[in-house]
């Protein structure tokens, strides 16, 4: 087995990396949630944003009890009366959903009655419409046995007023604001979303059109935003500045968002302006490169309180690498979103590992559990990680003989 790699491995040139699980921990750290912050927002803008408290149940679910299909409400055993022959279903309406009214049933008595509707005091079950048949003289009969209580749904049934529906922390999807509505919620409380800039830098980069001379389409600009979006921030701008130093000073100091993510620019070559500019700000150094492939010049500065920034490789999977490593963990603690669930998986064939580093592989996950890894996963490509579903850590030296790692799910694949 390979010996496990030191706290920190110096690079020539370079200051110490840090190991990649520790530099996780240390973004999820760098950021803690503002006391007070979390506010109140309509549910039909609460989508995709987290819950700052628990969904506490405002009434009791159903409310009352409420029939689970159409057909007829019934008291006691049949056959039953109809208070009139014209209640058979197709015919009247019945007891109808959204009515309310004073009718109560006596032992032997019937009323047709539609899906959700109120059932009335004194019904003991509901006959389904397609089990009972309807004589002359208004008398129903069932066409097999009747249970006490059977398609009825109880009062309560799904909870009762003040049980816990979700923990805070939960992110609103469309099935949560419909169980918000259903439990009486008009607004909820959601952590406000953490404010981002994204500043592109390299003047080779084209915005539009095909690679010519020597220069190449941004490809991060497009991707970083909804990216982001997806992990529960707002971005605020997308701004391309080119290799200037004194452009990504400005653009610094001017910025007042919570986070700022740069592309590009975080080695050690004559246009690599990031780690240069954040020493003449005076920013706090938190991780100064980490030991990943692809992406290991990745960095974390805190730029002011409450504020920080993370250098992202130039190259596409090396970005992506540095916002699974460094953005998530840390937007993570803003948002209020727990860490996910770790979730492990087999690879389908042996995955070499890097000496000292982790590596961060493209896979898809094979209806057997298993994962396997996809070709194109080189840092500048972007082909392996557009068909993959998870990015798959393998840790120095190798996934070891169960020959299994640690998925990292994508943000689209699901966050609960």
């Amino acid at each position: 087995p390979s010996p496990s790699p030191s706290p920190r491995e110096a690079r020539p040139g370079h200051s110490a990396v840090t190991p990649w699980d520790v530099a996780r921990n240390v973004a999820r750290r760098a950021a803690g949630r503002k006391e007070g912050a979390a506010r109140t927002v309509a549910l039909d803008r609460a989508l995709g944003q987290t819950l700052a408290g628990a969904l506490v149940a405002l009434t009791d679910l159903p409310s009352f009890d409420s029939s689970a299909m159409d057909g007829w409400a019934v008291a006691g055993p049949g056959p039953w009366r109809l208070p009139d022959s014209r209640n058979h279903p197709g015919s009247h309406p019945g007891i109808l959903a959204g009515q309310s009214g004073d009718l109560r049933l006596s032992d032997g008595e019937a009323v047709a009655i539609a899906t959700g509707a109120r059932v009335p005091p004194g019904a003991t079950a509901v006959l389904r419409s397609e089990h009972g048949v309807v004589r002359p003289h208004g008398e129903l009969y069932a066409d097999r046995h009747l249970t006490q209580g059977q398609d009825v749904r109880p009062r309560g049934q799904e909870c009762r007023e003040g049980d816990e529906l979700l923990p805070a922390g939960v992110v609103v999807t469309p099935a949560v604001v419909g169980l918000a509505a259903a439990s009486g919620y008009d607004e909820v409380p959601v952590v406000p979303r953490p404010r981002v800039e994204v500043f592109v830098l390299g003047d080779e980069l084209l915005r539009e059109g095909l690679p010519h001379d020597g220069r190449i389409r941004d490809a991060l600009g497009p991707m970083l935003g909804p990216w982001l979006a997806a992990l529960g921030a707002e971005v605020v701008a997308t701004r391309r500045l080119g290799d200037d130093a004194s452009a990504l000073r400005a653009a610094l100091e001017a910025s007042d968002a919570d986070l700022v993510l740069t592309t590009g620019g975080t080695a050690a070559g004559p246009v690599d302006h990031v780690r240069p500019t954040l020493r003449l700000l005076g920013a706090e150094p938190l991780v100064d490169g980490v030991a990943v492939r692809p992406g290991h010049p990745m960095l974390l500065a805190r730029l002011a309180p409450g504020r920080h920034l993370v250098g992202l490789p130039g190259n596409p999977l090396a970005a992506v690498a540095g916002l699974l490593t460094l953005a998530e963990p840390l937007l993570r603690t803003l948002v209020g979103r727990p860490a996910r669930r770790p979730c492990r998986a087999p690879f389908t064939e042996d995955v070499p590992g890097h000496a000292t580093s982790t590596r961060l592989v493209p896979v898809v996950r094979t209806p057997d559990g298993y994962a396997r890894p996809l070709r194109f996963h080189g840092p500048a490509m972007l082909r392996g990680l557009a068909a993959a579903d998870a990015l798959a850590v393998v840790p120095p030296g190798g996934p070891g003989p169960a020959r299994e790692a640690e998925l990292l799910a994508l943000p689209w694949e699901g966050d609960r």
